[in-house]
């Protein structure tokens, strides 16, 4: 990744762009970094100085050209995530000095908010809020897992529950959501590392090493009756080995596509998609998207099981815009575990 600087007395922000579009993982070559002036506030924007930014899946996908629920970045355009910082300047009403909010900003210093769909006041001032566990969980990583887990699979009590990529940010709360309603949990992951964490920390009933163990031999011998919730993360195979153990009145739910989401072909549907048919299940994707306004009141009740100790999160830090493409590759190569942060300085 180039850095360029453009001399200027102004205060500055230092930015990722985008310069060209990646072909499987992202290349250093892809973006640059670069410290331009803070533009001059219009009536009703803030400043945002971010301190913490979340680094999910959907990063990737705004990358390509393909269509989605928000446009591809364009060329010179921020690599667009999300984030969460102070306010440090204001000229909208909504926001004063030292509040914070996260907002869909990007990989920045500071981002140029305003009073709209994307920004969220979290919080007034406070010196000590932890910005580290609302982007693991009390933000949109973990209502999204607690809106596909509670509302779209309604889970129950008794349910056996697979969670794939489960641990990843998404896929490690849904597992633990599951868990606290009553289910009976497997999760499948890459790594016998992840799979020790799933077992020995988080208490599931199993995990599934997709590396190196056979998944639908594992499957049958974890869910001998059967899997009533399947939260996908994944696609691919993995969707497929699943279908192939549900039972009768299933709930399939389609959280993300991770196998694909470096590929430019669209993913192919699964094979076995008779299943549905057989067995009456469903198969139901959502966009967590959809219910941002939602957020706050849904992030209290993470935070009161956090607190509580009843889920636990896990991250892995990158310090800086510099370590930007380590960052969001580590998502695709399989070296995390939780979510993945950039902390800025």
């Amino acid at each position: 990744m180039t850095e360029q600087n453009q001399p200027s007395a102004s205060p500055t922000r230092r930015r990722v762009l985008l310069r060209s579009r990646p072909d499987g993982l992202l290349k250093g070559s892809d973006v640059e970094l670069v410290s331009e002036p803070i533009p001059e506030l219009a009536e009703g924007e803030a400043v945002l100085r971010n301190e913490v930014l979340g680094i999910d899946a959907s990063v990737r996908s705004w990358l390509g050209q393909g269509s989605g629920y928000l446009p591809p970045v364009e060329i010179g355009g921020v690599v667009a995530c999300a984030t969460i910082g102070r306010v440090v300047a204001t000229r909208c009403e909504r926001y004063g000095l030292g509040d914070i909010v996260t907002t869909l900003g990007g990989w920045e210093t500071h981002s140029i908010i305003s009073d709209d769909f994307f920004s969220t006041d979290v919080s007034g001032p406070d010196p000590d809020y932890d910005f580290v566990a609302f982007q693991a969980l009390y933000g949109s990583t973990g209502c999204t897992a607690y809106i596909g887990m509670v509302e779209v699979a309604a889970v129950a009590e008794g349910d056996t529950v697979v969670v794939s990529a489960a641990g990843g940010a998404t896929g490690s709360v849904a597992a633990q959501i599951a868990k606290l309603k009553g289910a009976r949990v497997v999760g499948i992951a890459g790594g016998e590392d992840k799979c020790t964490w799933l077992r020995d920390e988080l208490g599931l009933a199993g995990a599934i090493n997709y590396r190196g163990e056979d998944v639908k031999a594992r499957l049958k011998e974890l869910a001998p009756g059967g899997v009533d919730v399947f939260f996908d993360n994944v696609g691919g195979d993995i969707l497929n080995d699943v279908l192939a153990r549900i039972a009768p009145g299933a709930r399939v739910v389609l959280c993300g596509h991770i196998a694909t989401y470096t590929e430019d072909e669209p993913s192919p549907g699964p094979a076995n998609y008779v299943q549905l048919i057989q067995k009456g299940a469903t198969m139901t994707g959502f966009l967590a998207f959809n219910e941002i306004a939602r957020f706050p009141e849904i992030g209290k009740q993470l935070k009161s099981w956090h607190e509580a100790g009843d889920i636990t999160v896990r991250v892995e830090r990158f310090d800086g815009l510099e370590n930007s493409v380590d960052a969001l590759n580590a998502m695709f190569t399989g070296a995390n575990t939780g979510k993945i942060l950039i902390t800025l300085q």
